[in-house]
This record gives C-alpha cells, structure tokens and sequence, in this order.
C-alpha cells in the first residue's frame, strides 16, 4: 500500500491499546505520527508541548525527532506531526508549541572538521549544514512558518523568558535566556479564556497612569511625577498646560484597569525547575498551567504528542482536564506514569497506585 506508516494504519482504522490508563489519564508508546493517526479527529480540545529540540540531545531511541540530517528534514517531521495533530484538535481548540533554537555551531566554533573540541557533546547539527558554523538556525520560526504554510493560523509567537537560565560560556555573543511559545489555531473563532490567565493588577501603577495632570488627589504631581512649580515656566509654553500632557492616553478606555487583572501579555518571565530525572529538559508546569487555562474549555481533554516527564499530564490534572499523552520513549512512558500516579496519590492523600 503507498503512504507512510501512520498514514496505512489511519486508513485501516487500526488502533494500539494504550500503555497506561488510569480515569482521566491515558499514555500511548510510540512515534506521535502513528499514534495521532489513530485517534479519531477533533477527539482533543488544547495540544500543549514541547517536542525534542533541533540537534540538542540524543535521547538512545530509534525513531527519535531531533537528530534529522538538516534543519529543513527536521521541519519536515515536525509538519508532518502536526498534520495529524490539526486533525485530533477540535475545530475551536487551541494548540501550544514550544520550541528551542540551535546553532550549526557550538559557542566555542565547533564544526565538524579540524577544530572539533572533544569536550562539546557531539550530538549536534552534524552534516549538510545550510548555513555556515556558529549560525543560529532559527529554528522555532522555521517550523512555525511551515506550520503557517499548512493552515494553522499564528496567533501568538510568547517569549518564554528564564530568570534564572543556565550559565553560557560564550565570549563572542550573549548568553540566551529565552524559548519560543507559538499559540496556533485550525479558524478565526476559537475558545480562548483571558480571564484565566489575567495577572494581579498593579494598583499604584494604574492610579498614577490613570490621574490627570493637576488632579488633586494626585499629591500635586504632574504628569512627569515632578513637584508642583518644577516647570512653573514652561506651562505658558503649553496653554496652560503642565509640561508631557500631550504624551498622555486620552478617553477612559486608556486608563481603566480591568477587573479581572491585566492582560500577562506576550512575555513570559517564567524560571526553570530542574527535575531530578531521566528527562532533565522538562519545562516548568507554569508554562503548561497558563496555555490550558487560557486554551482549553473546563472538562476538556488536553493532549501532549511529546510527553516526556508529563508535565502538562500534571497541568491538566491540575485544571481537571482529561490528558491524553504518547511518547516514544519506555523509560520515559514509565517516568510520565510514575508523576502522574505521584500526583493523584498526593491529592488525595492515599498510597500510590497504578
């Protein structure tokens, strides 16, 4: 039969029995391809994920993402992923994809040939470079411009931004303290709740940038926060006016605070938790915690094509989502399952349990 592997058994309607399943948790082992092929379309409501970086690490498993020859093969993969994956998503869900960049070289210059330094790691972009040593290779907009390609709209590109990011030895360049969070969607109407990711308003920050110039319960300050007469001379410059009124928001609209809180916006200063485990690149559970709220309808079921140490599994469970995950890795299917059993027994205050 032509086609690919996943795409023979969408065909046949063939489907694995999970690995584990537990109520509203359930894990699948194998290549997210052939397992996505297998669900039934629109059967999640928010994918959240992060999948192997470009030439990062090599995680010992046959089939893995990450160790494509050329960044252009590693895309490849990936869209074919996420072409499954738009037809598992519901046509009002929401998808989360977070994506390191990579470097043809290391920080030092390391490229194949004379100048290799045997204390770099050498799973790296290893051959058919399409750039030149010490490139970064953009990586997480390549894929997100495919991604565009193939129907998704792209609705957000956040900053995650790490307080508290790992050291770099790099003379030539500075350090990087940031990973991309694309938010993607299948249509223009989508479910989206701001309300639940609002953050905690500032209230001194709104009063000041809500008090006109000259306001009495402003402490006699002007719009600069200079004391009354610091600018006696220029006011006959302005019409009467304290000095910086044109620069300010005119109307209501401007300068009332929502609420609810503020909009977090499109950066996401979030520090890393490093998880003493097999999969040491496990993203912290806040990144998970605000997509699902923000993306995921209550009683919904969440799925992440690259489950690694389940930490959205964890979110969603937080959340009282359902969780659908698949990962290709055993020992990591084992340590997914091992977190989550963790968690429920932690909830309810019970033994652990399978």
């Amino acid at each position: 039969m032509p086609g690919t592997l996943w795409q023979r058994r969408r065909k046949v309607g063939a489907m694995r029995q999970p690995y584990w399943t537990n109520g509203p948790a359930t894990l699948y082992r194998g290549d997210t391809r052939e397992v996505l092929a297998e669900l039934p379309a629109q059967s999640v409501d928010c994918i959240v994920t992060s999948p192997p970086y470009y030439g990062l690490r090599d995680y010992g498993v046959e089939g893995q993402y990450g160790q494509e020859a050329t960044p252009a093969d590693y895309v490849e993969t990936l869209r074919n992923a996420f072409r499954e994956a738009r037809r598992v998503l519901a046509d009002d869900g929401t998808l989360w994809l977070n994506l390191g960049d990579s470097y043809a070289a290391n920080s030092d210059g390391w490229a194949r040939g004379a100048d290799y330094n045997p204390h770099q790691p050498v799973v790296r972009p290893r051959s058919r470079l399409s750039v030149p040593p010490k490139n970064l290779l953009g990586m997480p907009w390549r894929v997100a411009f495919a991604l565009q390609e193939d129907g998704w709209i792209l609705r957000n590109a956040i900053v995650w931004h790490k307080p508290n990011a790992m050291p770099q030895s790099v003379l030539d360049r500075v350090s990087t303290r940031h990973e991309m969070i694309f938010m993607l969607v299948k249509q223009r109407r989508y479910w989206f709740d701001l309300d639940a990711i609002r953050e905690p308003r500032n209230e001194s920050h709104f009063r000041s940038r809500g008090t006109r110039c000259g306001d009495e319960e402003s402490g006699n300050s002007d719009a600069t926060g200079r004391r009354d007469g610091k600018y006696q001379d220029d006011e006959d410059a302005f019409g009467g006016k304290h000095y910086g009124t044109a620069l300010l928001a005119t109307g209501r609209r401007h300068t009332a605070a929502h609420p609810n809180g503020r909009n977090p916006g499109d950066v996401w200063s979030i520090s890393t938790r490093p998880l003493r485990a097999a999969h040491y690149a496990a993203f912290p559970i806040d990144l998970p915690l605000r997509a699902i709220a923000a993306g995921c309808r209550p009683d919904g079921t969440v799925c992440d094509p690259f489950t690694g140490a389940a930490t959205t599994a964890l979110a969603a469970r937080q959340l009282d989502r359902s969780f659908i995950g698949i990962e290709i890795s055993e020992p990591f299917c084992d340590l997914a399952r091992a977190r989550i059993v963790a968690a429920a027994a932690e909830s309810v205050g019970g033994p652990h349990s399978d």
